[in-house]
């Protein structure tokens, strides 16, 4: 972003860079809260065991821990999931990778979604700062819960990130420097990223721990039709979390890279919202994480591509 003209002019249109969630997308939330109190009174030990190196799960039993927000329950699917069910109909990308890794192996799932979460402290005060109305954040409410038997954990963070942070600075929370203040987003996203993989090695130092990286939310069928200026904002925060704060992180962990696939911008695959998928989408996401799952390890993602600038 070169000059806060831009977010300005957005800053009228702004107050909500995400969709209203739906009266089933609050009703699982609910059920995420409530779940994840009763598991407080329950809750193992955490581990303090050295991190080993992580194997990819081959033929073994696997014990399958997914993190994310309403995209890890399957919220824009035909059948989305509450949260710590087995729900093995479900049609979102979590109860998909475990039915096909069950056609090899036995699978055990635990599935931490929080609809409308964030990854971090900061970022649920933000939220709720701005009136987003923030149910909690992925450290805090999520993290504690991972089981230390867990042997694969997937992590899918950002999207609700990058609205809130979108609408601080059309808000004029950036001030004269909306530049200066992403960037310090950025980089304290970078940060806490970090303190969440290490917050889930502590638990499972054994397992196998999967990222995948933002889709260039500027891009996709929820902001089609908001203000230029308003999509570029929502676009270069969505690319700076990727290539500045997630992609790094391979250095530790496989990041799986759908900014630079071009399914991701397939109107197609969303659901009538714009913002979650529909089931064709999940089964994407799926077939995004398969490989980096079953190989344990993927490509490094892109650190450029055209779909990077899709608004123009």
């Amino acid at each position: 972003m070169n000059e806060s003209s831009e977010t300005r002019r957005a800053a009228h249109h702004n107050r909500r860079s995400g969709p209203v969630r739906s009266g089933r997308s609050r009703v699982i939330t609910g059920a995420t809260m409530l779940a994840l109190a009763l598991l407080t009174a329950c809750s193992g030990g955490s581990s303090t065991s050295s991190p080993t190196a992580p194997s990819p799960p081959g033929t073994s039993a696997v014990f399958y821990v997914a993190i994310g927000a309403s995209d890890a329950a399957g919220v824009g699917s035909s059948v989305p999931c509450l949260p710590l069910t087995a729900c093995s109909d479900g049609t979102g990308y979590v109860p998909v990778i475990a039915r096909r890794l069950r056609a090899s192996r036995e699978v055990t799932l635990t599935n931490l979604s929080l609809p409308g979460g964030v990854l971090s402290p900061d970022l649920e005060t933000l939220g709720n700062s701005i009136g987003r109305q923030t149910p909690g954040n992925f450290i805090d409410r999520l993290a504690p819960f991972v089981p230390p038997q867990a042997t694969l954990v997937t992590i899918f963070a950002g999207a609700n990130d990058t609205n809130t942070i979108a609408t601080a600075i059309g808000a004029g929370r950036g001030g004269g420097d909306p530049a200066g203040y992403l960037t310090q987003q950025v980089q304290a996203y970078a940060r806490d990223y970090g303190r969440l993989l290490d917050a889930v090695r502590t638990r499972a130092p054994g397992a196998l721990i999967v990222v995948l990286n933002l889709p260039n939310m500027g891009a996709l069928p929820y902001v089609a039709g908001r203000p230029l200026a308003e999509r570029r904002i929502v676009q270069e925060v969505a690319v700076r979390l990727t290539t500045e704060a997630i992609n790094p992180l391979a250095s530790r962990v496989p990041v799986v890279d759908a900014m630079c696939d071009g399914r991701s911008y397939d109107p197609g695959i969303y659901s009538a919202d714009g913002f979650h998928p529909n089931d064709a989408g999940y089964a994407y996401l799926a077939d995004l994480l398969l490989p980096a799952i079953t190989a344990g390890s993927a490509p490094a993602p892109a650190a450029r591509c055209g779909f990077m600038t899709l608004v123009g």
